[in-house]
């Protein structure tokens, strides 16, 4: 698929909920088979999102002099607020990673902080993509892959990893 059609395919963030994974008694996962293709895949996309700028701070002095006078000011830190979402994207990508353990072909446990983050993950991207003032131009094998491994995620059922029992 191209580039945009995969992006318009998302569902409406307006509309879209995500289940409720309050399983009793252990820790609920999806298992997704993840090539160590599709992960080089992912972390290259990661790393040209997270180049990205969307508050125009680290390129223009002006408003850099102006986010280090409201931090001494008033002492409080200002963040992007995409530092959080690449965090979590870092985070999850770190996992799979360690789950697949160099191997070519894994099973990963995708959990449904996970699956939140693949979600905002592909929002964010269409997002960038859209607005005029940010320049992202993102593989469109990577989107396709992002997008994939997001329906695998939200195809697969809810499996619980380390049940516990009555007596525990």
């Amino acid at each position: 698929m191209g580039i945009d059609d995969t992006l318009s395919a998302l569902p409406d963030p307006r509309t879209h909920s995500f289940p409720e994974y309050s399983l009793p008694r252990g820790d609920p996962v999806v298992p997704i088979a993840v090539t160590g293709d599709e992960l080089t895949t992912l972390l290259e996309l990661y790393e040209t999102f997270a180049a990205v700028d969307p508050t125009g701070i680290d390129s223009n002095p002006f408003l850099q002099a102006t986010t280090r006078f409201f931090e001494q000011t008033f002492g409080t830190p200002v963040y992007r607020p995409d530092e959080e979402l690449a965090d979590d994207i870092a985070a999850m990508l770190n996992d799979f990673s360690d789950d697949l353990a160099g191997d070519s072909l894994g099973v990963v446990d995708a959990t449904p902080k996970h699956h939140k983050t693949l979600y905002f993950f592909l929002t964010s991207c269409r997002a960038y993509r859209s607005a005029p003032h940010i320049r992202f131009q993102p593989d469109s094998d990577a989107i396709d892959t992002l997008y994939e491994v997001y329906e695998r995620v939200v195809d697969q059922e809810m499996y619980l990893k380390r049940p516990q029992t009555v007596f525990e």
